[in-house]
């Protein structure tokens, strides 16, 4: 199920439109053949595995993330679920928790869409700055009857890194199994302590916008997992980049996907963090995150 041996990026988009809100056409990334590219070269430095969170209304394309695969040999897995308030579909607001968990269902177990791709995680679900919309809370809600039934993981965002705390405690109230769920973006927090009573739960966290500098600087990110690492937590930390916009790909001069791997990881051994370590982050904890979750 899920993943092949080798290098797994936990957090990304192979295409993705939020041109629609943001306004901004660089928000559409629909670069199918630079894209093939740098995953060719990503399948050259050993990644095997990339995680496509892009889900209802991000107006995902699963047969354009399959064509991609198939060009550059990497498996693609595919997400079901919705994003945040801003993108979120009228069925959400029209239809009741139950409906919304038996979509997700009919995804992961039938195809999704009109298709016969699977989806073999839920999200990214969303919450916004500091708090849930009530059609968040549906999404959520839903997602925990999605997981219940299927055994899919779950990966989250939060918006900004916050919220984070909160999602942990509705997946415990739900008697959801915290080996099962991802939360998202937490480096963008740069708050370590907020990491840490995370991972302290048992949840596992991504340190997923490496290379958005704009954000917070990779050094800071590095100095972060540095600490997780001494504390013994590293087992419980993914690692990507959440690509979603063409500047960010090689062709328009912007850091590209391997970022991660030729920048950040020899950034991180230069600060003394452990090449079991790194390859616990990139490879080990992505097999065993979804190897929780077969059923």
């Amino acid at each position: 199920m899920s993943l092949v041996d080798g290098i797994t990026y936990m957090h990304e988009h192979t295409t993705i439109d939020l041109s629609r809100i943001k306004n901004i056409d660089d928000t559409n990334l629909n670069c199918f053949e630079e894209t093939v590219k740098e995953f060719k070269e990503l399948y050259h430095k050993g990644v095997r595995n990339i995680v496509d969170v892009t889900n209802l209304d991000m107006k995902r394309n699963p047969l354009y993330v399959q064509k991609v695969a198939e060009a550059s040999g990497i498996n693609i897995v595919q997400a079901t679920g919705f994003y945040t308030e801003k993108f979120l579909p009228d069925i959400v607001t029209d239809w009741t928790v139950a409906e919304l968990g038996k979509l997700m269902i009919k995804e992961i177990q039938d195809g999704i869409a009109d298709t016969e791709i699977k989806a073999e995680i839920i999200g990214e679900i969303g919450s916004s700055k500091d708090g849930w919309t009530e059609n968040e809370k549906k999404v959520f809600d839903a997602s925990v009857i999605a997981h219940k039934e299927t055994g899919i993981p779950i990966t989250t965002h939060t918006t900004l890194g916050t919220n984070g705390h909160e999602q942990v405690q509705f997946f415990k109230e739900n008697n959801v199994d915290l080996a099962s769920v991802v939360i998202g973006h937490v480096d963008l927090s740069g708050n370590l302590e907020y990491i840490l009573k995370m991972l302290d739960q048992g949840v596992y966290v991504e340190f997923d916008t490496i290379g958005k500098e704009n954000y917070q600087p990779d050094a800071l990110r590095v100095s972060m997992l540095k600490e997780i690492e001494q504390r013994g937590l590293a087992d419980q930390v993914f690692l990507s980049m959440d690509i979603t916009r063409k500047s960010n790909m090689k062709y328009k001069n912007g850091i590209g996907y391997s970022y991660l791997l030729d920048t950040f990881v020899p950034m991180m051994k230069e600060a003394g963090i452990s090449n079991d370590t790194v390859e616990k982050m990139l490879i080990h904890n992505p097999q065993r995150f979804f190897r929780q979750g077969v059923k």
